[in-house]
């Protein structure tokens, strides 16, 4: 049997060991890798307590949002939130205000902000459309970690995922999870309407009917 590493800690530390190991827990900590899901999640419990309590209009989006849905905390590189254009001013100083670092990337459709070590996006353009009220209307209060705030509808999220699909971006396998995940709590049938006409969501929703994710459209149904 292989000997794990925790045994011995215990023969060379003996119980008076372990309990001075117990006591410097906080030093300890600060040694262990960050669990990188909870750090995100943390972060987007901080800023969006931020935007609620300021009354900015504001919903969740991106693994955090589809992990509120029910999906698996497997969570990317970052924290995204959408925003209403007229409001990014506003939404910035209110993060800067609250001792956050924003700052203004190269591309004109989101700002950048830090908090607590992990990258937060201010997004006012999903897939080449600016956030509406119309679509911040449509989110859903959710519990995200403990912490109530709008979340994007499964509808409107996989609508932005699929609608980014181009030539140059077309990970099926990041998206493939998602669709299976939320598939009864989207209308695929709206996605399809606004952005199943462009060849690679097009090509998305026949791999989707061969996984038999969702069920295929009728002959009638077909373009």
């Amino acid at each position: 049997m292989t000997q794990h590493a925790d045994d011995d800690v215990d023969r060379h530390l003996g119980v008076a060991g372990l309990r001075l190991a117990t006591e410097g827990a906080d030093a300890l900590a600060s040694t262990l890798p960050v669990d990188r899901n909870q750090a995100i999640l943390e972060a987007a419990k901080q800023v969006g307590a931020i935007l609620k309590r300021e009354g900015h209009p504001f919903a969740l989006a991106g693994s955090v949002a589809v992990y509120a849905h029910g999906g698996a905390q497997n969570l990317q590189h970052d924290v995204d939130f959408a925003i209403l254009p007229e409001d990014a001013e506003s939404v910035a100083e209110t993060l800067r205000g609250a001792g956050l670092e924003v700052r203004t990337p190269p591309e004109d459709w989101l700002l950048k902000a830090d908090c607590m070590g992990q990258q937060v996006d201010l997004i006012f353009e999903l897939a080449h459309q600016e956030v509406t009220t119309e679509l911040l209307a449509r989110a859903d209060d959710l519990s995200v970690d403990s912490v109530f705030m709008p979340v994007l509808s499964p509808t409107d999220l996989l609508h932005s995922l699929l609608s980014a699909f181009s030539e140059h971006h077309c990970d099926f396998g990041a998206v493939l999870p998602i669709a299976r995940a939320l598939r009864e709590k989207v209308d695929w049938e709206a996605v399809r309407r606004d952005c199943g006409h462009a060849p690679m969501p097009d090509a998305f929703f026949y791999f989707l009917e061969r996984l038999e994710v969702i069920e295929p459209r009728t002959r009638e149904g077909r373009p």
